[in-house]
This record gives structure tokens, sequence and C-alpha cells, in this order.
């Protein structure tokens, strides 16, 4: 595969996790030529220049937008936040895909969820049905295709936003799991599974990647790895869903498509759907998954610091 055809990078402003944006900041620290496809121009955009990326903006839903951005490419991440859009984007950027020559492999961001759906499942999201959906297509477009599958990113709302606001009043997180177990991933683990892939796409084509955190375990655990990272007694408190949405989902105003997202993870995290532990992500990179002890470290300033006394964190 020649090495000069740039790499198109799709969600590269990114949100939660920004798992486009660091994908671009690896090819690039690799010397490789990144195409990085956003939605806008911004501040983002002109940082994602900083690094060398050529900028594209483009709608995704518009074949018009999607060709220029395709032209030339020998390999495409494709991903796309949580959006009522997402499958329109999926199946336009396949089907212009499939008319460009010389493209070697089509790298797709879905979620693990998909794994346990079925034509007939319905307890899912709307957001989760169109990534089945999607994944159905792009297997039908005969790409070159390499699927990616994290389960829930440690960056989501459930591990950071909630969990921050719960911490700072009390020291607890609150979250309607019950006694399920959970095996959330760092997304920096995501993109670089994904970065690694797109610059040595050959041995990966036709595979599927399930990602998870280096252990599956209940939120009784994971308070336990905050407690550890931050130096104090965080605790778990088991919300009923119903108070957890009216409590503090409500209170994110989220839109409706997100929401209603959100409030299903939450639901199906209850019901065991999230109890997932594969070795996918040290399979790909070399290495293990980051632990949730060390993403809170990282990330103490969100959850309030460290308190160190004499001896150290207590």
């Amino acid at each position: 595969m020649p090495q000069d055809r740039p790499i198109l990078v799709t969600g590269a402003a990114g949100s939660v996790g920004a798992v486009g944006r660091t994908v671009v900041e690896t090819l690039r620290r690799q010397g490789l030529p990144v195409r990085a496809l956003v939605h806008r121009e911004d501040e983002r955009a002109e940082a994602l220049r900083a690094t060398g990326a050529e900028v594209v903006v483009a709608d995704m839903t518009r074949a018009a937008d999607v060709v220029p951005a395709l032209s030339g490419v020998g390999r495409v991440f494709f991903s796309m936040s949580v959006s009522p859009s997402y499958l329109e984007a999926a199946v336009t950027m396949a089907t212009v895909a499939r008319r460009t020559t010389g493209i070697g492999a089509f790298v797709n961001l879905s979620q693990m969820t998909v794994s346990g759906m079925t034509t007939t499942s319905t307890e899912e999201s709307r957001q989760q049905r169109l990534h089945w959906l999607a994944e159905q297509a792009l297997t039908w477009s005969g790409l070159p295709l390499v699927v990616v599958r994290p389960t829930v990113f440690l960056e989501h709302p459930f591990f950071t936003l909630f969990a921050a606001a719960s911490i700072a009043e009390r020291d607890e997180i609150r979250l309607p799991f019950g006694g399920a177990r959970t095996s959330p991933v760092a997304a920096g683990d995501v993109a670089e599974v994904v970065a690694t892939v797109l610059a040595a796409p050959s041995p990966h084509v036709g595979k599927v990647y399930e990602l998870t955190g280096p252990r599956s375990e209940d939120m009784n655990a994971i308070a336990a790895e905050y407690s550890e990272a931050l130096g104090r007694r965080i605790t778990y408190v088991d919300m009923p869903l119903k108070e957890w949405i009216e409590r503090d989902l409500r209170r994110a105003k989220l839109p409706d498509h997100l929401a209603e997202h959100i409030t299903t993870m939450a639901r199906l995290h209850a019901r065991g759907r999230y109890a997932r532990l594969t070795r996918d992500v040290e399979t790909v990179t070399g290495r293990p998954a980051t632990s949730v002890k060390s993403f809170v470290a990282g990330h103490a300033a969100l959850f309030g610091g460290t308190r160190v006394g004499p001896g150290g964190p207590r």
C-alpha cells in the first residue's frame, strides 16, 4: 500500500475522549500523511493543522462533500459522535469509498453492544441500532473492513461528569448499575489501537476488535479504584434508574437522542450487558489496557484532586 496516500480520519475534532484527534496526532508523530475531516472551521481545526495534517470541512451525510474528502486516500477511519444522522453518514461514506480506487483499509469505530444484538432485538438505544445497521451495510459493501468495538469509555459522563458531581458533593459515585460488572476502556487506548491498525493495516483487515479495560468489576470495586487514585474513600451508591434520570441526567440538559442513548446504556449496565472482558487492546498495541485507577489518577483535578498527608495519600 503506497505510504504517500493520505489517511482520512473522520470525527477528527472529536468530543468524548477525542479519539479522532488523538489518532491524527499519533499518525502525524509517525510521519504519516493525514487528512482530517471536521464538521466546521474552529480552533480545533487549527490545532489539527498545527500537527501537519491536511484539514477538510465536510458534512458526511452529503456525498458532494465526501467525494473530494476521499479522493486519493489510501486508508479511512470512520467515526462519528452520537447523532441521529449516524447511519446516513456511514452509508454515504461506504458508498463513496466503494467507488474510490486505492483504499486498502476502512476502519469503522462501532461499539461493543452491537456484538449482543440481533435483527429483532429491541432493548438497545436508537444509536446502538444505528451502529448495528451500519456494520451490516459496511460488511455488505465489500470494503477492506476492520471493525473496532469499544465498550463504554472511561471518559463517558458516567465516570467523569456525573461521577465528578457526586464525588464533589459526598465522595460518592451515584449510578443505576446495581451489582453488575463493567469494564470501561480509555479513549487513548482505543485511539492507539486504531492508529496501529491504520499505520499497517494488512494483518488486521477482516477482523473485529472488541476493546475493554483490564478488569471487569462491579461499581464497588471501581469506587475502590477511585479511592486509591484520589487518596480518600469513594463509595458507590446504587440509585434507582428513574431517580437517577430525574436527579442527574436531566440536569445535564442533553439533546433527546443522546439522553435516550445514555439512559439505555445505564439500563443495559444494570442488566449485565457491559460485563465483558477482552485482551484486544494488548493484542494490537502490545501493552495492557489502562486501569480505572490510572485513568482517575491522571485526571485527579476533575474529581477534586488527591488528598495527601503524612505517609502519602489517605
